[in-house]
């Protein structure tokens, strides 16, 4: 029999927490509420293996116990950590198990710690499966197909050691000059909610009786709350300038529907909301996600983030006073949080206050059966080859054609000598985006190698750069470079360019304390054009690569463009020059392979844009759901994207009928009570080739209590046509997809005329009137 409470497993969560909380000293409590350290400066790989350090058992000691330890695994340029120095994935059980039992043997109450680790677009590891980014999942429009790749992640994850899982998800693209748009699911909250649902339904499972997580699932710590990708100017972390009705309508649906998936946690923004930065915004993390919306998990800050509450608190103790007040319960490696016991004593919050955020640390950890399993009892590591499979899959639903001129693609088989030109051809960096540990060489396949090895039997396929990824093209060495792609594209049946931009950090980068790329005001830094701190003015293609496409052009050669990229840029060059252009957002090691077979047929394009491409900078904002109002444009240029929300073509030839409601008029009591309307849109492929479509469904409302939006996303559906197949796909509106932001701030069905539009864009739609009743 155990000799406390809380250490016997059969006893519920919620007593086991009570229990152990009335033993601990306030000292153990603050521990817990700690995450100071770096994971890589808690181990040192010698030739024998991994031992642990005196640092980090000196941190153990200091609070005679640790709430969590961020990164042990984590391997990229800003933690110094490579093949060389890390931990690989066959070592990482161990290593995490002798973590765990030196904090469970080596403290008087025996308290696990939790290992965290980033998983922005599968595990940011040595030897992680690395999935395409967010962006890019964004594009897919397939919930389904993330929640498996988000359950591979968190199955790897768990065999490793680690069990939380910090992803990216709640911030919203409203600004492509931010250079964390890669992390973003795009510009719409209905698409961000409906991934974020499918995340924490993937990465943590069903849970068991009393909440227990499966073995083979992370908890998932949803970031940033609230409003960070609403930065003025597309700086990162400045202030916010949204209104509440803004946070509400755009910023916060993604949250709310994590919460009401199951998230385990949140992260606080770095950004400010009216003044107050998230991390201190009681009325954010208290009223609205815990009372109001009836959040239970943990609240996590950003790294570092609490130290800048001291221009509010005055000093560090203070600082870390006014975040727990405000509902934080975890920090990340400042110095305000181990400063709470002399917060508490000096009387700037109440112990009754450490409790609370105890207790949800905690019970987090008898979720994850912390308590109840031995540290080496992982599940195993899966398949080898299942990881590839995972993301060239997710790669392959992400691709999105944006135009194809004469029908140029797929490239027919009199296509004899391809010419794969461009700074983004032939390097696996460039296509794994930020948040990305070093890859083995050998791994993955570019689209150079893709392009060779999907190429018909005899095509010849010849390769130049062309130009470097950034500057403007003008050095004699470029010029040279620049010369030798024009040959190549001369003496070719068709000029393959990849183009676009890179997050790929290089040993040589400096960086913020927090792990954010330093901008240098010369240019970005280390030839990266996005990632983390770096914001982007210009949105246009480098001189360099439009100078490429435009001499490429030249030579009379037809010319298809793939953007490799982060962000959306803007690209009237490759709208108009380019006969054809496939946008390929960071997809993965793999991507080179999912491009290829698009480029030759083997496979069709599926993806659409989850996020306006702007013509110029000059005209943002360009997301499709602004404000109704009637002035669109401007006097010089036109005010509408380059390519519109939603927008991505098949190679096949589709007829669309419709749309149908099943009815024209349903009451707020009618939908308060489960009735829905069905919206009815018939296709028709047309084509010799099968037809991926994503039938999307907007609703306008023509008369609002306040001003309304454009149109609002509220549904959509993939759908695969075999050639000459017809399919009739309907799609339900209920009181979830009809409800709106009130005059109150409030999500609820009022009465009023809407226009219901069907189509395979944002901007090409057939509308059909619904009227909501009283």
């Amino acid at each position: 029999m155990p000799d406390a409470l809380y250490e016997n497993p059969g006893a519920p969560i919620s007593e086991r927490v009570r229990d152990l909380l009335g033993r601990m000293t306030l000292t153990e409590k603050v521990g817990q509420l700690n995450q100071r350290m770096y994971g890589w400066d808690a181990y040192r790989r010698t030739p024998g293996g991994h031992e642990l350090t005196d640092a980090f058992r000196k941190e153990v000691e200091r609070f005679d116990g640790m709430g969590a330890l961020y990164g042990l695994f984590r391997a990229d340029p800003w933690s110094g950590v490579d093949h060389s120095s890390g931990i690989g994935a066959v070592d990482s059980a161990a290593v995490a198990a002798r973590v765990q039992r030196w904090v469970r043997e080596n403290t008087r109450l025996g308290i696990p710690v939790l290992l965290v680790e980033e998983v922005p677009h599968g595990h940011q590891a040595l030897d992680g499966t690395v999935l395409p980014v967010n962006l890019a999942v964004g594009a897919s429009f397939d919930p389904d197909a993330y929640a498996r790749a988000a359950a591979f992640a968190a199955a790897e994850l768990r065999a490793r050691g680690g069990h939380v899982a910090l992803v990216s998800g709640l911030d919203m693209l409203r600004d492509p000059r931010w250079g964390r748009a890669e992390e973003t699911f795009g510009e719409d909250p209905y698409l961000a909610a409906r991934l974020t649902e499918a995340l924490v339904r993937g990465a943590q499972g069903e849970a068991g009786a009393d909440g227990l997580f499966a073995p083979d699932r992370a908890a998932v710590v949803l970031k940033h709350f609230a409003g960070q990708g609403a930065g003025v100017g597309g700086r990162n972390n400045p202030e916010t300038g949204i209104g509440a009705r803004e946070l509400h309508e755009i910023h916060l649906p993604a949250a709310r529907a994590g919460v009401r998936a199951g998230a385990a946690g949140v992260m606080a923004a770095y950004s400010e909301y009216d003044g107050v930065p998230c991390a201190a915004n009681r009325a954010l993390l208290t009223g609205l996600l815990r009372e109001h919306w009836g959040f239970r998990g943990v609240v996590m800050a950003d790294g570092q983030a609490l130290d800048r509450l001291e221009r509010l608190a005055g000093d560090a103790a203070g600082a870390g006073a006014l975040a727990l007040s405000a509902g934080v319960d975890l920090s990340l490696w400042d110095d305000a949080f181990p400063r709470l016991e002399e917060a508490v004593r000096r009387g700037l919050v109440p112990e009754e206050a450490v409790d609370q955020a105890v207790a949800r640390v905690l019970r987090l950890k008898f979720r994850l059966g912390l308590f109840d399993t031995e540290p080496e009892e992982v599940p195993p590591l899966p398949a080898a080859d299942a990881g590839p499979r995972e993301s060239l899959e997710l790669a392959r639903r992400s691709l999105t054609l944006l135009h194809n001129d004469g029908g140029v693609l797929p490239l027919a088989g009199s296509v004899r000598r391809v010419a794969v030109l461009g700074p983004l051809a032939d390097g696996i960096v460039h296509q794994i985006g930020d948040y990305t540990a070093p890859q083995r060489p050998g791994h993955g396949v570019s689209v150079l190698a893709g392009i060779r090895a999907a190429a018909p039997a005899g095509t010849g396929v010849l390769y130049a750069p062309g130009c470097a990824l950034t500057g403007d093209g003008l050095a004699d060495e470029e010029l040279a470079r620049l010369r030798e792609a024009v040959s190549l594209a001369r003496d070719a049946d068709v000029a393959v360019l990849a183009l676009g931009g890179s997050s790929a950090r290089e040993d040589d980068t400096e960086f913020e304390s927090n792990g954010a790329a330093v901008v240098a005001t010369e240019g970005p830094p280390a030839g990266m054009t996005c990632g983390e701190g770096v914001d982007l003015a210009d949105l246009r293609l480098p001189a360099g690569q439009r100078a490429l496409l435009e001499a490429v052009r030249a030579t009379g050669t037809p010319v298809v463009v793939v953007l490799v990229q982060g962000r959306p840029h803007a690209v009237p060059e490759v709208a108009g020059p380019a006969d054809a252009a496939l946008c390929a957002w960071y997809p993965g090691p793999w991507g080179g392979a999912a491009v290829a077979d698009v480029l030759f047929g083997n496979a069709a394009p599926q993806g659409r844009l989850p996020v306006s491409v702007p013509r110029t900078p000059e005209q943002l904002p360009v997301y499709y759901n602004g404000k109704d109002h009637p002035y669109g444009g401007y006097v010089d240029q036109s005010g509408g994207p380059l390519y519109p929300f939603g927008h991505g073509l098949s190679l096949a030839d589709c007829t669309w009928g419709g749309p149908e409601l099943s009815r024209a008029e349903v009451s707020v009591a009618e939908l308060a009570g489960g009735c829905e309307v069905r919206c009815t849109v018939r296709l028709r492929n047309d084509g010799a080739r099968p037809a991926h479509e994503v039938v999307q469904l907007y609703v306008r409302r023509v008369h609002a209590p306040v001003w309304p939006r454009t149109r609002e996303l509220r549904a959509f559906r993939r759908v695969e046509l075999a050639p000459g197949e017809r399919a009739e796909v309907t799609l339900l509106l209920g009181a979830a997809e009809l409800e709106f932001t009130t005059a109150d701030l409030e999500q609820a069905v009022e009465a009023g005329s809407l226009e219901i539009g069907v189509g395979p864009s944002s901007a090409d739609l057939r509308t059909v009137p619904l009227t909501i009743t009283r």
